[in-house]
């Protein structure tokens, strides 16, 4: 019986991952904003692919019924939605929350630690700065956000905030 390989021995691990979804960038927990917009990424240099960017919920959401959103603030130019709103009351501990795709899409997220559809589509963002806006003046809990992309422009860097 001979065995068969499933996957090319050259192109592994991390260079699989470089390859699929680009350079990752990684923030600490962040206390959730209250009725505002806290950045979690800068681009400087040049335009990124974002190919996925998710938040995993590190301490549960509280609140009157936040609502989180993803904003792109160009260093020149007008803010803009990358999602529209998703109500992420009550997300436990390990629940995921990722970005849809298409721009002003509702986030993808569901209160459970389970699986969460990821991007559809990759969106381009321009030099500034990516921020998560939540509605709630009351609003508790902690995300650590994850961003994979590709550069456009060189030189380009990302700094998780």
């Amino acid at each position: 019986m001979t065995s068969v390989q499933t996957s090319n021995p050259l192109i592994q691990g991390r260079t699989a991952r470089l390859l699929n979804i680009g350079v990752v960038a990684q923030t600490a927990a962040k206390t959730v904003p209250q009725n505002a917009t806290q950045t979690i990424f800068t681009v400087s240099g040049g335009r990124v692919l974002i190919t996925c960017l998710y938040g995993l919920v590190t301490t549960v959401i509280g609140g009157t019924t936040p609502a989180a959103k993803l904003v792109a603030t160009p260093a020149t130019g007008t803010a803009n939605d990358m999602s529209a709103t998703l109500t992420i009351t009550s997300f436990e501990v390990g629940a995921v929350i990722a970005l849809a795709g298409p721009v002003a899409s509702a986030l993808n997220g569901q209160s459970k630690s389970g699986s969460v559809a990821g991007q559809s589509v990759p969106q381009i963002v321009a030099p500034g700065t990516i921020g998560v806006n939540v509605s709630a003046a009351d609003a508790t809990g902690a995300i650590q956000w994850t961003l994979c992309y590709v550069p456009l422009d060189r030189p380009v860097a990302v700094i998780a905030n």
